[in-house]
């Protein structure tokens, strides 16, 4: 039996994420409302629900980790520099997940291995409640790649749609506006400035206000070079750019959440 709580009216919202919270903190699954897309989620240190995620979804992917604080960053990421640090202080919340390395102790299991993790603080009251009572979470386009209900779903109904009773609570919140995706920066190595993968709700103008030696050899051309497709991440917070919540990457060159 799943849940759905209406976080258009006040206190039906509280009473939704207090329960939520109780969902995630048991390794269950909810869905929640990120910047522009429905995501499902679940505690990112439970393996049994990232497994569940997984099966949920149809596919076995490193999904994004959504945070409530800038100051989690450090808890979770490594290896990062300066120009890193400053740019999570000056767009989170907001449309930019930083690839980085993630602290070798930490004990979980996001799925693919590489030591890296797409870490973003969403734009949403509903998702920064939630994770200020939870704590970091994996979050993931509530969908089904590779199905009739493959689409990033910006209503609760079609995310019930998709993922009917595998999710134990339904935050709704409302439509969605469909916003571009976050755009995505690798930090993994600090000895060099940091690296645009994809250009997306931050520009790239933006974001050299903030790090004036940004490295985007990944997202525009050489001046004598013609034109080359754009790198993408490697993990994908959202899974794919088209199938996942805030599309993102989440492991190491794609996205996670949108």
């Amino acid at each position: 039996m799943s849940f759905r709580f209406d976080c258009l009216d006040e206190r039906e919202r509280e009473r939704g994420i207090s329960r939520a919270a109780v969902s995630v903190s048991e390794g269950l699954l909810v869905v929640l409302p990120t910047d522009s897309a429905y995501g499902v989620g679940t505690d990112a240190f439970s393996h049994e629900g990232i497994a569940l995620m997984a099966q949920a979804r149809g596919r076995r992917q490193a999904p994004p980790v959504l945070v409530a604080h800038g100051r989690t960053l450090d808890g979770l990421a490594t290896g990062f520099n300066s120009g890193v640090r400053d740019l999570a202080d000056a767009f989170w919340p907001g449309g930019l997940t930083l690839l980085c390395k993630h602290q070798p102790t930490l004990t979980w299991d996001l799925g693919d291995g590489s030591g890296t993790v797409a870490l973003r603080m969403p734009l949403h009251p509903v998702a920064l409640r939630l994770l200020e009572k939870t704590g970091p979470m994996a979050v993931t386009s509530a969908n089904r790649p590779g199905t009739e209900h493959a689409a990033v779903p910006l209503t609760y109904e079609e995310a019930w749609a998709a993922l009917v009773t595998t999710a134990d609570v339904y935050l709704d919140a409302g439509p969605m506006t469909r916003t571009e995706l976050s755009t995505v920066v690798d930090g993994t190595d600090s000895s060099r400035p940091p690296r645009v993968l994809r250009v997306g709700a931050i520009g790239l103008d933006a974001l050299r206000a903030v790090v004036p030696d940004l490295d985007t050899s990944a997202v525009e051309p050489a001046p004598d070079r013609d034109p080359e497709p754009h790198a993408e991440p490697d993990s994908d917070p959202d899974g794919d750019p088209e199938t996942d919540p805030d599309g993102e990457p989440a492991g190491t060159d794609s996205e996670a959440a949108r």
